[in-house]
Order: C-alpha cells, then sequence, then structure tokens
C-alpha cells in the first residue's frame, strides 16, 4: 500500500515570465520574417499555459500522469507543473459533519435515536484519493456504522437499580472516547484523522419516551422516599433520646410506639399533618 508522497512543483511567476519571452519572441519573429512557422509556437504556448495551477491555504493537489501518482503539492501558491499530470484538489481544512439522528437498540434492547458530531480532516492525500471511492461519503457512511455500533454496546440508562456499567447517558466521557476510537479505526484507510468525535444527541424513540418518562419518575420518587425514611427514622431517634434526656416525659413501650408511628406519619406524609388535641391519656 502506497502513501503520500509530497513534491514541489516549479514556481509559476518563473514558468510565466518565460512565456510572455516566448509570446514576445513569436511575435517578433512573424513580423520581421514573415515566417508561418512561427505560429507553431501558439501549440507550445497553449501546452504550457495548462501547466499553471493555484493551490490555496489548507489545499492540496494530487498529481496524477497517464495513471500513475506522481505526487502531492501541499505548498500555497501560484505554480506550474507538467501539463499532463491530472491535478485531484483534496482539501485540508478542518470539517464538521453533524449526521443524521439514526433509530437504534441499545445494548439492552430499547429503541434510542442518536446521531454523533465528528470533526475530520484529511492527512494522506494518497488514500483519500485512491484507496477509496468518494472519501467524504465514506466518512458519512462508516460513522453511522460507528454509532450503530456503539448504540449497540451499552444500555441507555441503568436506572439506579445497583450495576455500575457504563451507559450512554450517565458516562459520556468513557462513551466519547470509545466511539472516537471507533470511528478512527475505521477512516484511516481513507487517510482521515479524527479530531473529534462525541455524541450530539440521545433520547429514547418516541413510542417508548412517554413509558421511560414514567420510569424515570418512578425510581426518582422511590429514591426520595427512601432519604425521607431515612431522615425520619433519624429524628425519631433524637427525639426519643432528647425526651428521656430531659426527663420530659417517661414512656413505656406502648407510649414509645405511638410515638414513633405519629412521628413517622407527620415526617413521611405527602400532606401537611392536622393536629389533634389530646385532652385525655393516650389510653383514653
Amino acid at each position: 500500500m502506497k502513501n503520500e508522497n509530497e513534491i514541489k512543483a516549479n514556481n509559476g511567476y518563473v514558468v510565466l515570465g518565460i512565456l510572455l519571452l516566448v509570446i514576445i519572441a513569436m511575435v517578433i519573429g512573424i513580423i520581421m520574417t514573415e515566417n508561418p512557422a512561427f505560429l507553431l509556437l501558439i501549440a507550445v504556448i497553449l501546452l504550457m499555459v495548462k501547466g499553471f495551477f493555484i493551490v490555496n491555504p489548507n489545499s492540496s493537489k494530487v498529481m496524477v500522469l497517464f495513471g500513475a501518482y506522481k505526487g502531492t503539492i501541499k505548498n500555497n501558491g501560484f505554480f506550474w507543473a507538467n501539463p499532463f499530470y491530472l491535478k485531484q484538489k483534496i482539501s485540508l481544512r478542518a470539517r464538521n459533519f453533524y449526521s443524521e439522528r439514526v433509530k437504534v437498540n441499545d445494548k439492552i434492547g430499547n429503541p434510542i435515536l442518536i446521531n454523533v458530531i465528528l470533526v475530520w480532516k484529511v492527512k494522506d492525500t494518497y488514500k483519500a484519493a485512491f484507496d477509496v471511492d468518494h472519501y467524504e461519503e465514506f466518512v458519512r457512511v462508516q460513522t453511522d456504522a460507528a454509532v450503530r455500533k456503539l448504540a449497540g454496546s451499552y444500555p441507555y440508562d441503568n436506572f439506579a437499580d445497583g450495576k455500575h456499567e457504563v451507559t450512554l447517558l450517565s458516562g459520556m466521557h468513557e462513551v466519547n472516547e470509545a466511539l472516537e476510537n471507533e470511528i478512527t479505526e475505521r477512516l484511516a484507510i481513507a487517510g482521515i484523522e479524527v479530531m473529534e468525535a462525541r455524541i450530539g444527541y440521545l433520547a429514547y424513540a418516541p413510542e417508548i419516551a412517554s413509558a421511560m418518562l414514567k420510569r424515570q419518575q418512578a425510581v426518582a420518587i422511590v429514591a426520595a422516599r427512601k432519604k425521607i425514611v431515612e431522615g425520619a427514622v433519624g429524628m425519631v431517634e433524637d427525639a426519643l433520646s432528647k425526651l428521656s434526656e430531659d426527663d420530659i416525659i417517661d414512656f413505656d413501650e406502648d407510649k414509645k410506639a405511638s410515638m414513633v408511628s405519629n412521628l413517622m406519619v407527620v415526617l413521611c406524609g405527602d400532606k401537611e399533618a392536622t393536629p389533634v388535641i389530646n385532652t385525655g391519656t393516650l389510653h383514653s
């Protein structure tokens, strides 16, 4: 497999000066001698003109002579080369690619919508020009394939079920790194350098989005309730301990159970408690 071969081209301004001298010589020769043979120089002039070309900054020209790769010119400026060279322009600028949102299944089979933001540029012009057909389309197709593979390698979320595996939602750093490595490996054949690759959009597919939202809300409610109960138990323990230490009231087991029950209802209830004044004893 060949690699890029960077070459230098002749200075276009020097050759242009020579060409002007040839034109002047032809005109003078025709005037002075009236010999039509000087008109043959027109073919030479037209052939020389075909050899001029411009390379803009962050651009390149791939030179091919009768099917043989001769090299790549990356210096910017005005140049002249063999007029029989076929010159293929390849941009070396960094480019953004914002892929379409695709529907795929995550690791546990849930349909999700995902796309990727890719920043890339051509690094090896030989591979981009000759190892693949239409390298820009190659970038698009291989990026789409990499996104599909990535989505199937991780679950969307673990719903706080005790598993600590990397997910698409919570493990963005690891996921983006895996995505960049996957795309880099796929695009290496085309001489493409991946500068950045990250997930741009991530969501459940519309047909399950509502159900998954309810599930997430349920998980959040359970987690919140758990925290409330833990806090309430601590507050009840502190209240009973403080009342006993200060000899404010002497609890037997029935009074303590009733006290705990009332405090837990007040502290864990969804609504504000309505106080009830007991004018008798706890057993009346």
